[in-house]
């Protein structure tokens, strides 16, 4: 002994001491020697535990041998202790799943407190599953033995602690292991103890407030706060935990802490889906009506329920609560709140109760009818209103506070979505809704004391007009009964009106009206726009009948006003709005068009120029616009006093100016316009004389829009613009994709419905009106275009044709003559085709021989004008000569001056004075100036050619006399004047 232990005397003691005894405990058991009971009772552990250890401290000394240390490395140190851990769990483990084992419980009970001791300050992760093993096999003896009950708990409490790692890698290396073994806590909820119960959900819920323990592992760390979640997460948890509820439903604590763990694990969307694979949310609705004197069943039933809707599918959660069960059970304990709950607490609840019913309602499968909750929501929001004793509301006392404010908003909500389903409409006749609603349409008066306040009043007001808006369209007959109109139109009245009011605008109804009317004025439009939408005779004649056409200008005119100070969303829904009832109320009804003539014109107008940037500003220009042509179709055209008012503001030019801004979804209703308004004899002259930018005319407009049309619709054409297929000469391409299906005779072919798809037909009605002949401001390649636009019918014939042909092919053999008609009737169709393209082709070459002249005058003007600037040159060259060579100089004086005697006259004048032209000494080739020398004539020539005239000279003065021989020199223009005309 002594000389083993001088061989190790780096190893601790107390192993060589345990290797010395696991020595003697192997020969032991080679020699066959048997231990007393009393032995295994002192804790000694079994020779085979001990072996194991004799070889872990065999391998450490041969490691270590020849080390200097007295104790071996702390890395070295840590491996033996975990691998005495394992061994310590796999003798557990054994000891548990020993078949003999009822007779060592004691024993058995040790080793789990040890192993509860060894871990007391956190699971490693690699004994994790192990631990797990150990659970479960003490879970199996508690049915039994109730010993193993406080084991259990104590072991699952160490679940609870955060577990530790080795590595940063060790929480993705063990997240399988982790994972399922975190799922093996909710499958341990089988077990039939209370208290193990319990401690598994305070485990589960102190995954959520985890608390660092007060020693960690040496060289381990303590997992991420949030990986126990994630685990949970990942290995299904939630699911297992709602599956257990049926096994806790008669234990109320327990049912308890299950609803606080499902609370909590419900706030991850992960466990939401898993929690819906076991039908939650149906569940959790069936328990509500359990007893529960704490309340806590339902709240946390509620808050469940709720995180549900946030955090999964709406849809699938209302699914699960639609049964008629689940809406019993809702609604039973609603009542129970509303009736019994007086408490701050309890009046939340119940509204939280009747949000989930207000989601359930939005399902036309739930059974809200046939259960009575319907009818029981329907009277409770009509209670205040109407006043009448209802048996379903015995006891029920409303106050004023937060909470019944809100409830009562929420009582409106579920009138409109219950006003949807058609089986409801007789529950919300008979439950005097109508009036209930109604009774909020009148002004505020100042609240008393007990009494909604003013921010309340007003949106319960707004509420319920919007509401109304919803339901008056399916009570008609309530609607006129109650006078709804008169009401709505009085209560117009005071919106436009002078009076002190100042709305809050706090709510979402009251967006847009804080200190005015404009939020009350909207929602009442809403309610006439609904009801009139429905073209019911009763309801629009008792409208016209009470003034309503000029009421509506009125409010047209203060919105117009009022969108010059601000420019807002709300204000173009007023106008819309108005618009649209307008044009409902004078379709078809020639008196009430003329009602609106003159005035409703002058309001339109400004609406129709609109500035077209504003139709992208995202507040509802672009709604407007469509509401005021639509206004302009139904209240102006076919009454002949608003027409020719219209065409006198020159509303064609205004609607062509829209029109030349090609917008895709504008032209087809001004297109629309346009063909009715040419009923009128003076359309045509004013879309006539309509010019556009750089001159442009209507039927260049309306050109341009065929070809853009065609180009949209893959109408082949060749690069020239002509018909590039003369069987199918205007088929789109789409149509052409269309394959021909027999139908009956009443129903229209492709061909057909092609027809009003497009604004072909109309721009083809306009062109009509307009004629194909002198059309100002067309180009060749509108000319070509106008050739296909003239034979537009001939060409729609032929498609027809083309169909009924297939169609009869299909189905029947024609015999011989129907055939040879069949064909004729086909090649007349090609030959409108061929003919209309060699029209095309005339005027595309006769265009072109215009523009060979047109290119040939010009090029003639170049050549003179090219022509004109070498003479200047030459000419300029010549001056240049002459002025610096005198002898070209005086070559081409002498050139001039044979000219200039070459020009004169060869017939000698008799008895005439000849006076010289030339001056004398002038050395230039240029023109004299603006002077000349006239002399006096002899006197011996007086009674000459000129003496009979009144140019004859008179006997000369004494004055004349002295001066006769003076030279005077004039300018030509007094000679002229002094002389008068000389021929």
């Amino acid at each position: 002994m002594f000389k083993l232990l001088s061989t190790y005397a780096s190893v601790p003691s107390f192993i060589i001491f345990q290797a010395l005894v696991t020595h003697v405990l192997y020969r032991s058991v080679q020699r066959k020697r048997v231990f007393s009971p009393f032995s295994l009772q002192c804790g000694y552990p079994s020779a085979t535990v001990y072996l194991e250890r004799c070889l872990i401290v065999k391998r450490v000394m041969t490691k270590n041998r020849g080390s200097a240390s007295r104790f071996p490395p702390a890395a070295q140190q840590e491996s033996l202790h975990c691998e005495t851990r394992s061994a310590d769990l796999n003798h557990a483990i054994r000891l548990l799943g020993d078949s003999d084992s009822s007779n060592l419980e004691e024993k058995q009970l040790k080793v789990l407190k040890k192993v509860v001791k060894r871990f007391e300050n956190g699971l490693p992760l690699k004994d994790l599953a192990q631990i797990i093993d150990i659970l479960n096999l003490c879970a199996e003896k508690v049915n039994e033995q109730e010993a193993f009950i406080e084991p259990v708990c104590e072991l699952i409490k160490l679940c609870g602690l955060p577990f530790q790692k080795k590595k940063l890698s060790d929480e993705v290396s063990y997240s399988v292991t982790v994972s399922k073994s975190i799922a093996q806590l909710g499958y341990l909820m089988r077990v039939p103890s209370s208290q193990v119960r319990i401690q598994i959900c305070k485990c589960i819920i102190s995954f959520y407030k985890a608390e660092l323990p007060r020693k960690l592992l040496s060289g381990y760390q303590p997992t991420s706060a949030n990986y126990k979640i994630e685990m949970a997460e990942l290995g299904g948890l939630a699911e297992t935990f709602v599956l257990s509820l049926a096994i806790v439903e008669n234990e109320l604590t327990e049912k308890l802490w299950v609803l606080k763990v499902l609370q909590h694990l419900s706030s991850s969307g992960v466990n939401c889906r898993h929690m819906l694979k076991a039908q939650a949310a149906s569940r959790l609705c069936l328990y509500l009506n359990d007893v529960d004197p704490s309340g806590q069943l339902v709240f946390r039933s509620s808050e469940i329920l709720w995180n549900l809707l946030e955090n999964t599918s709406k849809e699938e959660v209302v699914n699960q609560l639609s049964s008629l069960e689940c809406v019993h059970a809702l609604k039973e304990v609603f009542v129970d709140l509303l009736l019994h709950g007086f408490r701050h607490y309890d009046r939340q609840l119940r509204n939280d109760l009747l949000v989930i019913a207000t989601l359930v309602a939005e399902n036309p499968a739930a059974p809200m009818i046939e259960s009575g909750f319907a009818t029981l929501l329907i009277v409770l929001a009509t209670y205040t209103e109407v006043k009448i004793p209802n048996p379903l509301l015995k006891g029920l006392k409303l106050t004023f506070c937060y909470e019944d404010f809100e409830m009562k908003k929420l009582l409106f909500n579920i009138i409109g979505i219950l006003s949807k389903d058609p089986r409801a409409v007789q529950l919300l006749s008979e439950n005097d809704v109508m009036p209930a609603l109604l009774y909020y349409v009148k002004p505020h008066q100042k609240p008393g004391f007990h009494d909604w306040s003013a921010s309340q009043y007003e949106e319960l007001q707004l509420h319920a007009i919007a509401i109304l808006a919803s339901v008056a369209p399916f009570l008609v007959d309530k609607y006129l009964s109650c006078q709804a109109n008169t009401l709505l139109l009085v209560f117009l009245e005071w919106c436009m009106g002078q009076d002190p009011f100042f709305g809050q605008g706090n709510s979402f109804h009251g967006t847009g009206g804080r200190g005015n009317k404009l939020a009350q004025m909207r929602y009442s439009l809403r309610v006439l726009r609904s009801v009139v939408s429905l073209y019911d005779d009763a309801v629009n004649l008792n409208l016209c009948d009470q003034g309503a056409i000029s009421q509506l200008l009125d409010i047209l005119k203060y919105a117009a006003n009022k969108s010059k100070e601000r420019d807002d969303a709300i204000l173009l829904e007023i106008q819309a709005d108005t618009l649209f009832i307008l044009s409902a109320l004078c379709e078809n009804d020639a008196h009430r068009k003329e009602l609106f003539s003159y005035e409703g014109v002058d309001i339109l107008i400004p609406f129709i120029q609109m500035d077209p940037k504003k139709l992208y500003s995202g507040l509802g220009h672009n709604r407007l616009l469509f509401n005021a042509l639509d206004c302009l179709w139904s209240c102006v055209v076919g009454c002949y006093i608003g027409e020719d008012y219209f065409l006198e503001q020159q509303g064609i030019f205004i609607l062509l100016d829209l029109l030349a801004l090609k917008q895709k979804n504008l032209c087809n209703i001004i297109l629309g316009l346009l063909v009715e308004f040419c009923d009128n004899p003076r359309t045509t002259f004013h879309i006539s004389t309509w010019r556009g930018e750089k001159d442009q005319t209507a039927a260049n407009l309306l050109i341009q829009l065929w070809r853009q049309e065609e180009l949209d619709l893959g109408v082949k054409r060749d690069r020239y613009g002509r018909i590039a297929d003369v069987k199918r000469p205007i088929v789109g391409s789409f149509q052409k994709q269309q394959e021909v299906i027999p139908m009956p005779a009443n129903s229209p072919t492709f061909a057909i419905v092609e027809i009003s798809e497009n604004i072909r037909a109309k721009l083809y009605l306009l062109l009509c009106k307009l004629g194909f002949e002198d059309l100002p401001g067309l180009s060749a390649k509108d000319f070509v275009t106008l050739a296909i636009i003239r034979r537009y019918v001939d060409f729609k014939v032929g498609e027809v044709w083309s169909e009924v042909c297939t169609e009869i092919k299909e189905e029947f053999r024609p015999v011989a003559s129907d055939e040879e008609a069949l064909k004729v009737i086909s090649e007349v169709s090609e030959n409108v085709g061929r003919s209309v393209a060699a029209l095309q082709t005339e005027v595309l070459e006769s265009q072109h021989r215009q523009e060979i002249r047109e290119e040939e005058k010009t090029y003639t003007k170049i050549q003179a004008v090219h022509k004109q600037k070498e003479m200047v040159n030459k000419s300029w060259e010549n001056f240049l000569t002459r002025t610096s060579n005198y002898e070209a100089l005086k070559k081409a004086k002498r050139l001039q001056e044979k000219s200039i005697e070459a020009s004169r006259s060869k017939l000698k004048t008799q008895n005439g004075a000849v006076h010289s032209t030339d001056i004398k000494g002038l050395n230039t080739t240029i023109g004299s100036g603006r002077l000349v020398t006239v002399e006096s004539t002899p006197s011996q020539l007086i009674g000459g050619p000129l003496s009979g005239t009144d140019l004859a000279l008179g006997k000369p003065s004494v004055c004349e006399g002295a001066l006769k021989k003076i030279k005077r020199v004039k300018t030509l223009d007094s000679i002229k004047k002094d002389l008068g005309p000389v021929e």
